[in-house]
């Protein structure tokens, strides 16, 4: 069939040096896959709400929420057994860290702007000299980030996955992370991973 899947993954030979007894190397031609993959999941239940202010340019936006949906990419080699990830296993993960988030106050821990009282039972948030919020202890997110944009929210979805996913799944090489806060509107992140 012309221009169809033949079933062979384009690959490549490549001499890979390997050290003999004698401290002399020698050559072996070996045949290395070179195709990345990507299996990606996204909305459906991997959503939650949630209510936060952005900062930007010296201003604060109101408090306001979003109904957020979220959407996972990872890249990597393939196993031998063809897989890049388990796609139940994704969705499981991503789902746990989107219930984390659901109907917090997602509080930027980390920023320039904003002064952040942590109590025993609240967190007290002001900007500027007269605005003043004071929510209950668990209605917050701390977020370990300087904003809660949708970026920085991608961002923290793809340290979490990495920190899980990767011990069960080291071919990995690429997560990459989309906020929607609306439909047609997503903050994106995406990081390699260092192998």
């Amino acid at each position: 069939m012309q221009g169809g899947y033949t079933g062979s993954p384009p690959a490549f030979e490549c001499a890979v040096p390997q050290v003999l007894h004698s401290g002399r190397y020698k050559s072996e031609l070996i045949e290395v896959d070179m195709m990345q993959r990507k299996v990606t999941v996204e909305r459906n239940s991997l959503k939650f709400a949630a209510a936060h202010f952005a900062t930007f340019c010296g201003e604060c936006e109101p408090v306001h929420g979003h109904n957020y949906a979220v959407i996972v990419e990872v890249t990597g080699d393939i196993t031998n057994d063809s897989w890049v990830a388990d796609f139940s296993d994704l969705k499981r993960t991503t789902r746990r860290f989107c219930d984390e988030l659901d109907h917090k106050f997602i509080l930027q821990m980390q920023s320039r702007v904003l002064s952040i009282t942590e109590r025993p039972q609240e967190y007290e948030i002001r900007f500027g000299k007269g605005r003043r919020y004071v929510f209950p202890r668990q209605d917050v997110y701390p977020l370990p980030a300087d904003n809660s944009t949708a970026e920085r929210i991608a961002e923290w979805f793809a340290g979490k996955l990495r920190e899980e996913m990767l011990p069960r799944w080291p071919n990995l090489t690429n997560i990459t992370i989309g906020v929607e806060e609306a439909p047609g509107q997503a903050g994106w992140y995406s990081e390699d991973i260092a192998r």
